[in-house]
């Protein structure tokens, strides 16, 4: 018999909690759900009026809540600087991937399991407040450094601001995409395996997520077709175990031209490049993992992109604004790798605690 988990939404920080696992206070008759101590002594502290969060201030803003985001608010933490995380989600792009291999100390991880692990940092060992919401806008203050505005319209107010807004799926835009999302094509999500199970499905792309998903899916469906508009681009080692693959068929230097099916996918026609051969394959569901676009239209105004809409960071990852630092996958760093975002998330939260000491400095 499946047992049902029960959870409660976390009235500080907005964060769904297990009730059997969490801490609780009773308050007028009604008992509340925290994920953390944290969370349940600013509770207490809004009951007794001890704090005005109106009035708050803040050393440092962190908006996202990815590798980068999670590893500088643990850094924030150890640094003893007065911090603030806000994200949409905890995990980010990190969440969907099914195997981590060579993150320091351990051999293989998968991305859930990774993410928990920071997240426990986060909310148990090294504690900051935390929000799970959008940012709408951030505006640079004369007095307090910057205001942040969450999606509810609350403001907060932060010295620094530490951007660190991953990366977006990008999409094909040709015919029959988007009619059949959802309905046979998705976009490198591990939960929707299971819907192409025991199907002929295609991946579309040639990078690492491309690659791991080809492996994922080799156990569970009948013929994959893996179509990629360059040579494969991943890391050798994963090339090398794909291409051994007896249920894997992988097309090279080819395009979609279009999807098609009636009420679902049913099959796609793929472009040779430099011949315009066409191939006309049977599917019931394909992955799209062609790469990813930086999230970066909340800081365009107030900091310089480079042409790839990546935020133009320093080696300490300050920005061109003044207090604005950036960490992670939508910066112009090199490489796209957890492990490089972590180590940036890092760097930044001890670039920040250095900008505030001198900042403190010039005031004397």
């Amino acid at each position: 018999m499946k047992t049902t988990i029960k959870t409660a939404i976390d009235p500080i920080c907005n964060m769904v909690v297990e009730t059997e696992n969490s801490l609780t206070v009773k308050f007028k008759d009604t008992e509340y759900y925290f994920c953390s101590e944290g969370c349940k002594q600013k509770f207490e502290k809004r009951r007794a009026n001890a704090i005005d969060d109106n009035k708050e201030q803040f050393d440092l803003i962190i908006v996202g809540g990815g590798p980068a985001g999670l590893t500088a608010g643990v850094y924030a933490s150890i640094l003893k600087l007065k911090a603030f995380l806000i994200t949409q989600d905890l995990g980010g792009q990190a969440i969907d991937s099914t195997k981590i291999e060579n993150y320091m100390g351990f051999d293989f991880i998968t991305g859930p399991e990774l993410i928990q692990k920071f997240h426990y940092q986060l909310v148990n060992s090294h504690f900051i407040d935390h929000l799970i919401s959008e940012v709408d806008l951030i505006e640079p203050d004369e007095k307090s450094g910057f205001i942040v505005t969450a999606s509810d319209g609350k403001k907060f107010n932060a010295r620094t601001v530490l951007v660190a807004p991953g990366m977006k799926r990008r999409k094909l835009n040709v015919p029959g995409e988007l009619e059949f999302q959802r309905k046979g094509i998705f976009y490198g999500s591990i939960q929707d395996l299971s819907y192409l199970q025991n199907k002929n499905v295609a991946v579309v792309g040639g990078g690492n997520s491309a690659l791991q998903l080809v492996e994922d899916l080799q156990a569970i469906s009948k013929n994959i077709f893996m179509v990629s508009d360059t040579i494969l681009t991943g890391d050798e080692v994963i090339i090398e175990r794909v291409r051994k693959l007896k249920n894997v068929e992988i097309f090279e230097e080819y395009k979609i031209n279009e999807f098609y099916g009636e009420q679902s996918l049913s099959g796609f026609q793929i472009r040779k490049l430099g011949t315009g051969e066409t191939k006309t394959l049977s599917i019931s569901g394909v992955q799209v993992a062609i790469g990813l676009r930086p999230n970066t239209s909340l800081v365009s105004r107030l900091t310089d992109l480079n042409k790839k809409g990546e935020i133009i960071i320093n080696p300490n990852c300050s920005t061109s604004c003044h207090g604005l630092f950036a960490a992670g996958d939508a910066t112009s760093v090199y490489g796209k790798r957890i492990v490089i975002a972590s180590g940036e998330g890092a760097k930044a939260a001890l670039a920040i605690k250095r900008f505030i000491i001198d900042s403190n400095k010039l005031k004397k």
